[in-house]
Formats: structure tokens, sequence, C-alpha cells
């Protein structure tokens, strides 16, 4: 899909597309088969995508990096959806929110990370806050001049390679006419700080090899330094953070689908029964037309979402939208994909099942399916003061 690209958006596509090809898939067999991704393969990763230049991308030309807009961004992260999670972990996207780093924050967390030095990683969810982020639990509370944290996060993407952590934490309460309404700081927490533990977390059917952690804080002492943002500032902090991962969950979507279409379209054409390919059997081809045009719709979706970023206009809705029509698309199209290919299509010797089981948990993390809906019900209602 075009959707007005210029030459250069193509070729960044085009870069990103062919990296993913050579760098990432030769690789995927064996993250699949052992759950983990080998130290020496990671690295090689990261060098080469310094080599290209593509290393934090997503952050701007001012800290020596590519200061790709949110458009060019989502091409990019479109492409990498198409491999492993846990090998284009190390394509190297830190978190945006960095930006918010002050002082010597700057040089301690924010450059080593762009410049491929340090990995990060996010905090968020917890056992009992997920979807209700204002029911976090671990908190941070003041103690001279200090803050000494206490609880458990889990689900935590990317923390067993990460140097640190941008841990939320609650650290205040208000009283509303709603009720008590929970304070939120976003504070930077180092591998190796006392008091703090991280372990592995569960282990789930989809991405393997992308593990989740759990961060446990026991008496965990942190420093005024240690806060990015502003002190009960961390839901503005947060927003920032959501935009750009929604989108992303959006673009791999996209990109994992047209991966997986390939296959089928291929299958179509090869395969024959009755004597003749099955792709000249309605019951299929219909399957096809239906599958590149949910894919086609994503990707413009998307795309138009993150050009309402870089027009500075409102885009909560369009996000929203984009992130739950891409990541239901891909469950539609990869399910397709199986039951063109029968029984085959379940076993290992192809890639589908896999792509099926990956598929799970887009409709989940950064925001369930439920959530983005009641996002866009939302904002269409509260325009009419409703």
């Amino acid at each position: 899909m075009h959707y007005g690209l210029t030459e250069e958006n193509h070729m960044i596509a085009d870069t990103v597309r062919s990296f993913v090809e050579k760098e990432i898939y030769p690789h995927e067999e064996l993250v699949e088969r052992t759950g983990e991704v080998p130290r020496e393969i990671a690295d090689e990763i990261r060098r080469k995508t310094l080599e290209l230049g593509f290393y934090a991308c997503n952050f701007p030309e001012s800290v020596g990096c590519a200061g790709l807009n949110h458009l060019e961004f989502a091409l990019v992260e479109r492409e990498l959806g198409r491999g492993s999670m846990a090998l284009n972990h190390f394509f190297g996207r830190p978190q945006n929110i960095l930006m918010a780093c002050e002082g010597e924050q700057v040089e301690r967390y924010l450059m080593p990370t762009v410049r491929g030095e340090r990995m990060d990683a996010l905090a968020m969810t917890e056992p009992g806050a997920g979807s209700d982020v204002r029911g976090m639990k671990c908190a941070a509370v003041r103690d001279g001049g200090d803050w000494v944290v206490n609880g458990t996060k889990h689900f935590i993407s990317g923390a067993d390679h990460a140097d640190f952590i941008i841990v939320f934490l609650a650290t205040g309460e208000d009283e509303t006419p709603k009720g008590p309404k929970k304070r939120i700081t976003a504070f930077l927490v180092d591998r190796d700080t006392p008091g703090f533990t991280i372990r592995e977390g569960y282990k789930s059917v989809s991405h393997r090899g992308y593990k989740n952690m759990i961060l446990d804080f026991d008496d965990c002492r942190l420093p005024d330094a240690q806060v990015l943002g502003a002190v009960d500032g961390g839901f503005e902090v947060m927003n920032t953070w959501l935009y750009a991962t929604r989108i992303t969950v959006a673009t791999m979507s996209v990109g994992r689908a047209r991966r997986v279409f390939d296959y089928a379209l291929d299958y179509a054409a090869t395969r024959e029964q009755f004597g003749q390919k099955i792709g000249k059997f309605q019951g299929v081809s219909f399957q096809l037309a239906d599958m590149i045009t949910e894919i086609d719709a994503a990707d413009l979706l998307t795309l138009a979402a993150a050009d309402r970023l870089d027009k500075d206009l409102p885009a909560n809705r369009e996000i929203a939208s984009a992130k739950l029509y891409a990541s239901e698309m891909l469950a539609r199209v990869t399910d397709a994909a199986i039951q063109l290919h029968g029984g085959m299509g379940l076993m290992d010797d192809y890639p589908l099942e896999r792509f099926w089981r990956d598929a799970r948990v887009e409709r989940i993390w950064d925001g369930t399916s439920e959530i983005q809906r009641h996002i866009i019900s939302r904002e269409m209602l509260r325009a009419l003061g409703a």
C-alpha cells in the first residue's frame, strides 16, 4: 500500500524488510525451539543495526539518531513485525519517554541507550493492575531524601536483557468525587539496585524467546535523581509512551499478517486437489480476497494514525482504532491461513502455527481490545457532550 509514500519512505521499508529477511529469519527456528536468544546472535543483530544507522531510529537527530517521524517509524515497525519479536528486540527501539531525561540522567541513561551501550525496559503492569493502571499497589513512599519502594510488577517484556527499567509507581493518593485516585511517578531503576530483583516470569505460548519477567521491590531505596519527569507526573509521561506502543502493535500486526498472507497465497497457487490448483476454488480464492483487503485496510488505518501525529492532530481515537482493527485482523488472517493449509498448517514444519499463537497476545497487551473500544466510543461521545 502506498498511502502517498515517498521514495525515501519506500527505501526505509525495503531496507528494514531486507534486514529482517537476512538477519532475523535464519535464527527464528532456533529461538522457537529453545526459547532463548544466544548472546552472540543478539550482539550481532545490535551491531548490524548500528552499522545500518537504524538503532534508536525513533529518537531525534539532536541525540545523534536518525530522527524518523511517526510515519517513517511505523514503516520500520511494520517490517520488523515480519520477524521474531525475540530477535528484532535487538534492532533497538528504546522507550521514547527517555527523552524526558534531565541533568545527569542524559549521560547516564539516555545517551548510552541510544548508542546501543545500555538496554532499557518498561514496567507498569502488576498482578492486580493491568488495564486498571490506577489500581497499582507497587508504591514509592518518601523517607527523608529517598523513596522506598515495595511491591511487584509482572509481564515485563525485555527486562531479562535490560540494564535499567523505567518503572511506574504509585506515589500518593488524592480524594476525588469518584473516590481515591492514585498519583503515579516514573522512576529509572538500575538492574543492580539493592532491594530490586528481576526473576523469570510465566511461560507464554506467544512470542517464544521474548520473555516476560517479574520485578520484586523489597525496601528498595531510590533517590530523587531517579525520578523521570515530574513527581506525580507519571500519567503525562505514560500517555506519550502508550501512543507509540499502540501504533507499534498495529504496524507489527500488519507486517506479520503480510508474511502469513504470502505463505497462504503461495500455497494456494501451488497446492493441487481434484486436478487443479486450490486457488482456483472459490472457497479459497474468496478467503484470499478477504485477507488482503483486511490487511490493506489495517495498513492504511495505521499509517493514517501515524500521519496525524506528525501533523500534530488529535489522534487518540485513530490510534485506538488502528490497534484494535490491526490486532484483530491478524487473528483472522492467521486462522484463515491455517484453514487454507489444512492439517499441515498446524504442524511445526510450517511457521503458521507460530504466527497463530503469537497473534493471540496482540489483542491483550498495550491495551486490550476492550480498552481500545472504550477509548474510541468515549472520544466520539465526549465530542457530543455525553
